[in-house]
């Protein structure tokens, strides 16, 4: 999760270097994020080798390999959104200018909640998943879910200011921009899996 964050953080840097109109940045932060997505993916493929098969584990082996494949969906489509915006050489629209950078950064808040979440993982195994550790990241969670909350308020926001000037753009252009706000969004929507995800964990001990 450590890993993904990184990959996923890089996302301010590549959006205010797209708003800039940096190109030479923008490509300097895909390969990075691309590097991360990559060490992410493998530091997932090397837990799921070693999860043990026969001996019995404080949770259930198939919830943990679930918690895995959500954070890792995470560090996913941060690639794609590096992606999508270096292949199409993306300008922001006027008209959402204003509603870009705050959307990004409501999104890569519920992201960093995630990644505090999880780093408590260790403490409620110690406990068995229940008491007062499993209250706590119980209360984290709701605030999770309070910040997704406010992250698809900005989304919806950044994409009635699209509508509004979609006429006046480029039709491919703002078919594009609709799939990239979706993705920037899908990042706070599987961090939220996330901790949902360690909620079940903790109900069902």
């Amino acid at each position: 999760m450590r890993v993904v964050i990184a990959c996923a953080s890089k996302m301010s840097g590549l959006f205010e270097a797209v708003m800039a109109n940096d190109s030479a940045v923008v490509e300097r932060i895909q390969k990075e994020i691309f590097a991360l997505e990559a060490e992410a993916d493998a530091i997932k493929k090397d837990v799921r080798k070693h999860l043990p098969r026969t001996i019995l584990l404080p949770v259930n082996r198939s919830d943990l390999i679930d918690l895995l494949n959500m954070q890792d969906k995470i560090a996913n489509t941060t690639q794609d959104i590096a992606g999508l915006v270096v292949e199409r050489h993306m300008d922001v629209p006027a008209g959402i200018r204003a509603d870009l950078m705050p959307f990004v950064d409501d999104c890569l808040r519920v992201c960093h909640q995630a990644a505090t979440i999880i780093e408590e993982l260790d403490e409620l195994l110690e406990t068995g998943f229940s008491g007062p550790e499993a209250k706590s990241v119980s209360d984290m969670i709701d605030q999770l879910n309070l910040m997704e909350d406010t992250s698809d308020e900005s989304g919806m926001a950044i994409l009635r200011a699209l509508f509004k000037y979609e006429d006046e753009l480029n039709p491919v252009s703002v078919m594009f921009w609709y799939r990239l706000i979706e993705w920037i969004g899908d990042t706070a929507d599987h961090a939220e899996a996330v901790g949902e995800r360690l909620l079940l964990m903790i109900d069902n001990r």
